[in-house]
């Protein structure tokens, strides 16, 4: 049982092809481009799309590792939200700037992980050259604490207030 998990079929082929499919599907289902109740119609668009998905083995691999990483990400966030309450108590009430600031790194991670999964970063790298790569992370530090100040001065804190 434990080779079929294993196998190169079901991790390259049936994984990404139902990946592609249902995410299609819904989205179609949603966004009733096709016209409504035309579940017929949305499911064999998906299985074209999921179908000429896994037919190219780039595109296939591509989607292979960004889910790897997906599942790292997840787990960093689970974490996190764990020890925020251990310390806050209710996750329900997370501030504004806290939410933007997981939707920027959301965001920042996801373009960082198509970067490396696609095998962009190399080239991206030689833009800026090797021999100020100490200057560049400088600027990447400078950047990443200016937007932890602005958050941090931005939020608002939920302490108690006099009546």
């Amino acid at each position: 049982m434990a080779s079929l998990f294993a196998s190169a079929f079901f991790t390259e082929m049936l994984l990404p092809f139902l990946l592609i499919f249902v995410v299609v599907f819904a989205i179609l289902q949603k966004s009733k481009i096709l016209g409504e109740g035309k579940a017929q119609i949305d499911a064999l668009v998906s299985l074209v799309i999921g179908l000429i998905t896994i037919a190219f083995a780039y595109q296939t691999g591509v989607i292979v590792n960004m889910m790897a990483w997906l599942a790292v990400g997840v787990a960093v966030i689970l974490v996190f939200l764990l020890l925020y309450g251990f310390v806050a108590g209710d996750i329900s009430d997370i501030s504004t700037g806290l939410k933007i600031t997981f939707g920027i790194l959301a965001g920042l991670f996801t373009i960082g992980v198509v970067v490396y999964v696609t095998g962009l970063w190399p080239m991206i790298q030689g833009w800026f050259g090797s021999a100020n790569q100490d200057i560049w992370m400088s600027v990447v530090m400078l950047v990443i604490i200016g937007a932890a100040i602005a958050v941090a001065v931005t939020s608002k804190t939920s302490g108690s207030s006099d009546s």
